[in-house]
């Protein structure tokens, strides 16, 4: 997708009928470049109305990211954060992590208007529609080595879900190993890959997917039950807000992780577990599927559940969830 198509869509993004002669004066394009240009809106979800005689409009107003706005509602977390906002990407963690490898340093995120193809746990697709989700990775460099992060996902769940509730969306619950969920459905998820030195330092890549806002067509490319901010009442918050409060709220944990490690969330993560107690279905390795209960968090992170009389420990390597 071209910048071209993306500088169209922002001098449309209010919703409102614009003319299609000023738009292409604007873009210092021809009609016929920019009506083409607009075509390639569909493939990002957006849906987009020529009327002769009012010109374009947007089915739905669209906020684009702004970095200034982001950046001055981050608090204290600015001097840690390096933002770049990218209109394109095939996935913001594959993204950063090759600028890792580059020596990118500790703090740097990425945030994409659009994912290509946006990754998720286990190899799953991230289903994303411009402006309807807010899909960021951020980069930070820890001195331990990779075996002294286990539970860091949780972590960042816990990070996630008060941002999530300071943007006033209620109810948050997590699901292990890496999900974000509201009345059993998938409101957002979390990728973290790590790579690094046995005994440190270590560089962890943690991506963030929010559902935002869906839309009837999106929700339906989504493999499972989904919800969105938009869904859930009350007043829809700006996706500059929320990101802001994301990326704060991630900072002050990972800074928090490296010191305490998952023990220093493990309550709150207990206390949000959608899934606390229930009989869910397990899927481990190559083993069948099997019923277990779920019986508690250990203080690394892996899942404690309970099938025939047997506890066992499973980590996020090794298992699937679904309720039985």
């Amino acid at each position: 997708m071209g910048p071209l198509t993306f500088r169209a869509l922002r001098l449309l993004a209010d919703g409102r009928f614009h003319s299609g002669a000023q738009v292409a004066r604007t873009l210092q394009r021809s009609r016929a470049a920019l009506s083409e240009t607009l075509k390639g809106a569909e493939s990002l979800g957006i849906e987009v109305f020529s009327v002769p005689g009012k010109g374009y409009r947007l089915a739905e107003p669209v906020e684009f990211l702004d970095a200034h706005a982001i950046v001055s509602r981050l608090g204290p977390a600015a001097a840690r954060v390096r933002l770049t906002i990218l209109d394109a990407v095939d996935s913001t963690s594959t993204h950063l992590t090759a600028l890792a490898q580059a020596g990118a340093p500790s703090g740097a995120c990425v945030v994409a208007e659009w994912q290509k193809a946006g990754r998720g746990r286990r190899g799953r697709d991230w289903q994303a529609g411009l402006g309807a989700s807010l899909t960021f990775s951020l980069l930070w460099r820890f001195e331990q080595g990779p075996g002294h992060l286990a539970g860091l996902s949780l972590a960042v769940a816990v990070a996630a879900a008060r941002a999530l509730e300071r943007a006033g969306v209620r109810g948050v619950g997590v699901k292990w190993p890496n999900d974000l969920v509201h009345d059993w459905k998938k409101l957002g998820g979390i990728l973290v890959e790590t790579s690094g030195e046995m005994l440190g330092p270590t560089a962890a890549v943690v991506g963030v997917g929010i559902n935002y806002r869906l839309g009837e067509a999106l929700a339906r490319r989504i493999d499972q039950p989904a919800t969105d901010v938009a869904s859930l009442g009350g007043p829809l918050p700006s996706r500059n807000a929320l990101l802001a409060d994301l990326v704060a709220e991630l900072v002050a944990a990972l800074e928090r992780f490296g010191r305490e490690g998952f023990a220093a969330f493990r309550d709150e993560w207990k206390a949000r577990h959608a899934y606390a107690g229930r009989t869910v279905t397990v899927l481990a390795g190559g083993e069948p599927p099997h019923e277990a209960q779920v019986i508690d968090v250990a203080e690394d992170g892996a899942l404690v559940v309970e099938a025939g009389g047997r506890r066992s420990r499973l980590t996020s390597a090794e298992i699937s969830l679904r309720p039985a």
